[in-house]
């Protein structure tokens, strides 16, 4: 089983207000300033997205709305984030109204971690009831899964379409592309080496950089898609120094201050996790203003 998904889909931050509401106006903004950055799919409730903080009502109400400003251009992944095979039925079948491409699944995190076995039949179980494809996001460090088990959840539920992978582990990723499962897709959300990503043959991204400077990662991946390695490779080094500036624990809020210097007004974090503080802001604007001077299509200068 295969689907058409590849190239840029940021996970869109979702804008709060400062009473933690979402503020459903700039979202929508949000997702038409995506795709005038030529991206090429769209994911909701990521971990960018701060989408653990998502009531399934809220989920559902952000997606319904991507699928709304979207209208088929490009495909809407919807992120699932909870600790129990319950919980992760509820969001899906909550979902399974909308015209979703895929399902974007986290292992399960809290403290305690299924054996392997157990792993595989979460994944069973999730897609027995759901008819959407789903994408494994391979990113909790206390249940970071092997390339072995990854392989075999592809390889027996021919709904899980593919592995987004993250935590920085470009071995993992290429060692998943070297398995070659027919008709699967891997993703890397290894920020740092997008460019060695793709040129290692990742069928795209899901992470945070597309979502902070998406007409960027676009370039990038049109350069690398063209053969034009010199050029993929000096992108990648501004989009490193810019990597540099938003990577941390509240990564979420620097992501959204790159996006408000673009022009793009996304709201606050939601309590507890903070917004960029001043030093990270001047970092930011700093590497921000080096880093879009490579934009596939410029836009205005906000950040200049």
């Amino acid at each position: 089983m295969s689907i058409s998904l590849s190239g840029i889909i940021p996970p869109l931050v979702t804008p709060f207000t400062a009473d933690g509401e979402i503020d459903e106006a700039a979202f929508r903004a949000q997702v038409r300033f995506m795709l005038q950055k030529g991206v090429h799919g769209v994911c909701v409730g990521g971990s960018t997205g701060e989408g653990h903080t998502l009531s399934t009502e809220e989920l559902t109400r952000l997606v319904a709305i991507s699928c709304e400003e979207v209208d088929g251009a490009v495909p809407v992944v919807a992120g699932i984030i909870v600790n129990s095979t319950r919980d992760a039925i509820a969001k899906a079948r909550a979902l399974e109204h909308l015209p979703v491409a895929a399902l974007q699944v986290t292992p399960v995190h809290y403290v305690f971690k299924p054996d392997e076995d157990a792993t595989l039949a979460h994944f069973r179980t999730l897609a027995g009831e759901t008819r959407m494809p789903i994408v494994i996001y391979n990113v909790v460090p206390w249940n970071y899964l092997s390339p072995s088990l990854l392989v075999r959840i592809m390889k027996e539920i021919d709904s899980v379409i593919g592995v987004k992978q993250s935590a920085g582990d470009l071995k993992l990723m290429a060692d998943l592309l070297n398995e070659q499962v027919p008709g699967k897709l891997v993703f890397t959300a290894v920020d740092a080496l997008l460019y060695p990503s793709f040129a290692l043959g990742a069928h795209g991204t899901i992470a945070a950089n597309p979502a902070a400077v998406p007409g960027v990662t676009v370039a990038l991946w049109n350069a690398v898609q063209a053969g034009d390695h010199p050029r993929a490779l000096e992108i990648h080094r501004s989009l490193l120094a810019f990597w540099n500036t938003i990577n941390g624990d509240n990564l979420p809020g620097c992501v959204k201050h790159s996006l408000s210097r673009q022009g793009c007004e996304v709201g606050v974090p939601r309590q507890p996790m903070p917004a960029a503080t001043e030093a990270q802001k001047a970092r930011i604007d700093a590497a921000l203003r080096e880093v879009l001077r490579y934009e596939a299509s410029p836009t205005t200068a906000a950040a200049e």
